[in-house]
């Protein structure tokens, strides 16, 4: 779909397919390749690969100055034969303009290689720029839907130690995800925090969520879960009528204690969640004045007997 997109290859068919050999060192790497890290464990598989079977797909080149080749598609092969010391390689010329090569190589790599999230998010910020495209548009011609690549390019937005970090697989695209409400100077702190505490996701959403003075992820899950449960338990049960002739079944006085055991405990239940709910509902205000603009700081604590929540508010905003 995204080649019918970018409607490239119109102007080479006379040359489509033909595949000639080319040196080697007459051939540079695309400038707009996606991929910034290359897995040397990886190009050495493919090169003994190569070596055992040959190579089974040219790579693309085109012609940008005379005897001077850019690589379209291939970048990896080329790679694992220099390594195993080929001077030339099969390779298929196309003609095409600067742009149609960028765009073209951009597109093979996000359809073929396993690109990180950074990577993916930059080469459709490159696609959208050199072929003025809108996200709509892109997303249609790549084949995916507006909000996927709407969510690839918001990583664009995290400072550039924090991509590194995702690219370097330091960190994953969710810790990344989770800075994404900071400003410059919290998302750097809180990268040495995930790198040097090694932070799960979940944590680290706690810990941003302390930063910007939100209910924590983690007991708004439990509240779900918990609730989840209670309506699961006091469920109500509809009984069949019983017929005149029916005998009557009395419970026997164990199963009577049982349902009374368990009726007093859903009542301490319920009283202990009393706290929880009052402290949820307070969080939840807080949120509704720091989304109105307020700069509101809270500081939580446990005592085991209660809870303790400092709220401080500037008396300018």
């Amino acid at each position: 779909m995204a080649f019918s997109l970018f409607n490239f290859g119109k102007s080479d068919s006379d040359n489509k397919n033909k595949v000639v050999n080319i040196k080697l060192d007459q051939i540079i790497p695309n400038r707009y390749q996606p991929r910034k890290v290359f897995n040397q464990d990886e190009i050495r598989e493919l090169a003994h690969t190569i070596e055992e079977h040959g190579l089974l797909q040219p790579i693309v080149l085109r012609e940008y100055e005379p005897a001077k080749y850019e690589i379209i598609a291939g970048e990896r092969r080329y790679r694992a034969m220099k390594m195993l010391g080929w001077s030339t390689t099969p390779a298929i010329l196309k003609k095409m303009t600067d742009e149609e090569s960028a765009s073209l190589a951009l597109i093979e790599n996000l359809q073929r290689a396993q690109l990180s999230s950074v990577e993916e998010a930059q080469a459709y910020r490159q696609l959208m720029d050199l072929n003025h495209l809108t996200q709509a548009a892109l997303a249609k011609g790549m084949g995916k839907s507006q909000s996927f690549v709407a969510n690839k390019l918001r990583l664009l937005k995290l400072i550039t130690p924090v991509q590194t970090a995702i690219l370097d697989h330091r960190i994953s695209e969710r810790h990344g995800r989770a800075l994404l409400d900071l400003d410059e100077a919290q998302q750097r702190t809180m990268l040495m925090r995930i790198v040097n505490e090694r932070l799960t996701v979940r944590q680290t959403e706690d810990e941003v969520a302390k930063v910007l003075g939100r209910p924590l992820p983690s007991e708004v899950a439990k509240q779900k879960k918990l609730a989840k449960e209670q309506s699961a338990g006091t469920s109500s049960i509809t009984a069949s009528p019983v017929s005149e002739e029916a005998p009557t079944v009395k419970p026997t006085k164990k199963a009577a204690k049982k349902a009374k055991t368990t009726k007093r405990k859903r009542g301490q239940e319920a009283k202990a969640t009393d706290g929880r709910l009052a402290l949820n509902t307070i969080k939840k205000s807080i949120k509704m004045a720091t989304e109105n603009g307020f700069t509101v700081t809270t500081h939580e604590k446990d005592t085991g007997s209660s809870y303790e929540l400092t709220i401080e508010i500037p008396k300018k905003q």
